[in-house]
């Protein structure tokens, strides 16, 4: 039996929330073409600094999991929710129940948890 696995890794990093519109809308342009480079049938990864907070909203929960930091979603969160809810991708890091400390990336100055922007 011959099996042959193919991969991509697309790695990104989003403008963050206080860029323009247009620089948004570029940045989700040029993920599109990327991502639509892979054939369907291989397996694609993404990853990278999204700049996004995504939250625990209901209305999301066939893309995004049911254990965020975040209670609720940055504008940024809702491109990328609506990029992946378009390829059919699901938010991973969402999708295990961890404590929050364990979810957090660092700690702000005020000593909160936070993550690396999804």
């Amino acid at each position: 039996m011959n099996l042959v696995v193919v991969s991509f890794l697309i790695w990104a990093h989003a403008p963050t929330e206080e860029k323009d519109d247009a620089t948004k809308d570029a940045f989700y342009e040029e993920l599109d073409r990327a991502y639509g480079r892979c054939p369907s049938h291989d397996i694609k990864i993404l990853l990278g600094d999204f700049n996004a907070k995504v939250g625990r909203e209901d209305i999301f929960g066939a893309t995004v999991g049911r254990f965020s930091l975040h209670e609720t979603t940055s504008s940024n969160g809702l491109r990328l929710i609506g990029f992946a809810a378009a390829h059919n991708i699901v938010v991973r890091s969402t999708g295990f129940r961890h404590l929050d400390i364990h979810k957090a990336s660092w700690l702000s100055s005020d000593r909160e948890p936070s993550t690396f922007n999804t």
